[in-house]
């Protein structure tokens, strides 16, 4: 497919002193359409070349040719020079495309035959997997999903919270008051009663935190009576989140946890004796790190090591296994500081340089919820499961109204009731605190997962009406002259761009914002616009786009996390 802002550029280029790469910076899409496809701002040049940008405009315009199936007209306005591109080839251009790739029409071979290293949800075991950790679990799964889509070979980790002074309280919660709990049928509340009042016991009696911190210390080093419980928490709490990563489709390659890299942080902490960073603080040891950042702790007091340590480790090990290019870590913006000081520390270790410098934070926002009888809380907990069965409920009451006579009503409206917690929460920036509204979220009208539904429904209700999809040599492009086609078209064109800045800025919101304002302009082309018509050129056209909408808006989706019903 023609890349048409990487022709204007060439051009562009061979008439002043700026590389094509820098141009293309310069090269915007204009908010008004009927200022042309592609802008390019002189303002800029103005400095450098001593003249104004209105009559910078005017020369390159002068200087400018493209071939007739390229760019059709450029204007100059207010010191951009704008250009229009040849609407017929756009269209023939998109389709060939689609025809060609289907459902893999946007992906690219971007980053093949490099290595991604995708750290997300990350729940502790033994305690409830609550909303705090959705944005980690849908964010992490549409990055890898996208990076994926652009040829990268993903490696998704669920960095599990299994380790800490946490599982020592615990383990000594359960060998004073094991039986009196069924772990075995209910093991994340069971364990968090435990958890609750093994810690009020702590706050009473100090001697009973320390022997707390012994069980950790004696859990790694491999106390056989420890490891076995913490075995026994683990499996119990795996299986009970298994049943949330079921209902939102998602997997990983590796469940390999902090507990994982507990025989593998001694190296670490070697490692860094020999630069002479490591040093002693108030009995524990800790790396300096200047007077931009506190000092990243190492070792406890007691010996035992932090989270640091571990992620320290986690580092060294991706590296090694995996050779990334790039490792994401999804978690929330209080860990920002963390982060920065691990990166930081990482530059010691024993590894290239081109690891470290491609260690990425992905911080995003918090998540909050308006109470109400929709969800269970213990304390100010609210267990995700009860959230995405709490949104199959609504989706399901407000089906029975609407369309009581539907088939298959309880998987539709668990395709429909996700999708819309996953939608919700990929709308907005991830750097945004987010809140539920759940009028919000499942209104099948707004800017939101059941609205996109809804129009993918309505395409499929119209290829499965006309029964076929034209065949592309036989589509007359002259057909789709009109304003709302053309909108359509150069949104489908947009595309794998869209696809390619969600993934330089992790940010999947890119794609949901996108997919929206083509589902818009299809629902507008749609109301002002027969599909099926008795002139047999005008309907393969029109059938071809919606062809092309239902395509781009199920990829979009699945990049998202979501899936999109047959029907509603």
């Amino acid at each position: 497919m023609i890349n048409f802002k990487n022709v204007i550029a060439e051009k562009i280029a061979k008439q002043i002193d700026m590389s094509k790469e820098q141009i293309e910076e310069y090269i915007e899409i204009p908010s008004n359409k009927e200022m042309g496809d592609y802008s390019f701002t002189c303002f800029k040049l103005a400095k450098e070349l001593k003249k104004s940008p209105q009559i910078i405009a005017t020369e390159l315009k002068e200087s400018l040719s493209f071939e007739e199936n390229e760019i059709s007209k450029i204007e100059v306005v207010n010191g951009y020079l704008n250009f229009f591109i040849c609407k017929p080839v756009l269209i023939k251009e998109v389709f060939k495309e689609i025809d060609i790739k289907k459902e893999n029409y946007g992906s690219s071979k971007l980053g093949e035959g490099k290595n991604v290293v995708i750290d997300y949800s990350s729940p502790n075991i033994a305690k409830p997997f609550h909303i705090g950790h959705l944005r980690s679990t849908v964010i992490g799964n549409s990055l890898y999903k996208i990076h994926k889509f652009l040829g990268y070979n993903c490696i998704g980790i669920n960095h599990l919270g299994d380790y800490g002074t946490q599982f020592g309280k615990l383990i000594e919660g359960y060998k004073r008051w094991g039986n009196e709990y069924n772990i075995e049928e209910n093991p994340i509340d069971e364990l968090t009663k435990i958890y609750v009042r093994i810690n009020e016991l702590c706050k009473e009696d100090e001697s009973v935190l320390e022997e707390c911190r012994n069980n950790f210390k004696k859990l790694e080093d491999g106390d056989e009576e420890c490891v076995l419980l913490w075995t026994k928490f683990k499996d119990l709490s795996l299986k009970e989140f298994q049943r949330i990563y079921d209902l939102l489709d998602i997997h990983f390659d590796s469940f390999n946890g902090e507990a994982f890299y507990s025989d593998k942080m001694p190296e670490v902490v070697k490692i860094l004796e020999k630069t002479g960073r490591l040093v002693e603080s108030e009995g524990a040891r800790v790396i300096e790190l200047g007077e931009q950042m506190p000092p990243c702790l190492i070792e406890k007091t007691n010996g035992s090591t932090t989270y640091a340590t571990r992620d320290l480790a986690a580092i060294l090990y991706r590296a090694r296994t995996y050779d990334f290019d790039k490792a994401l870590y999804l978690t929330s913006y209080e860990q920002i500081l963390h982060f920065k000081q691990v990166f930081e520390v990482a530059k010691l270790l024993d590894i290239d340089e081109k690891y470290t410098k491609n260690l990425v934070h992905v911080p995003f926002g918090m998540v909050q919820l308006k109470s109400g009888k929709m969800s269970t809380r213990e304390g100010n907990i609210i267990k995700l499961e009860d959230l995405l069965n709490e949104s199959i409920s609504r989706v399901k009451s407000i089906m029975e109204t609407k369309n009581p006579d539907l088939e298959d009503k309880d998987k539709i409206a668990e395709i429909i009731g996700i999708g819309a917690v996953i939608f919700n929460d990929l709308y907005n920036s991830r750097v945004k605190d987010e809140i539920f509204d759940w009028d919000e979220m499942l209104n099948f009208n707004g800017e939101t997962g059941p609205y996109l539904q809804y129009i993918y429904v309505r395409t499929n209700s119209i290829l499965k009406k006309a029964g076929y999809i034209p065949k592309i040599e036989e589509i007359d492009y002259e057909q789709l002259n009109d304003k709302g086609a053309i909108d359509i078209i150069k949104l489908l064109y947009r595309f794998e761009d869209t696809i390619k800045q969600s993934t330089e800025k992790y940010e999947p919101y890119i794609i949901s914002r996108y997919l929206i304002e083509l589902a818009q302009a299809f629902s507008s082309y749609y109301n002002n616009n027969k599909i099926i018509t008795d002139n047999k050129k005008e309907q393969d056209a029109r059938l071809y786009l919606t062809y092309s909408v239902n395509i781009v808006l199920n990829s979009g989706a699945n990049l998202l996390g979501m899936k999109m019903p047959e029907r509603m």
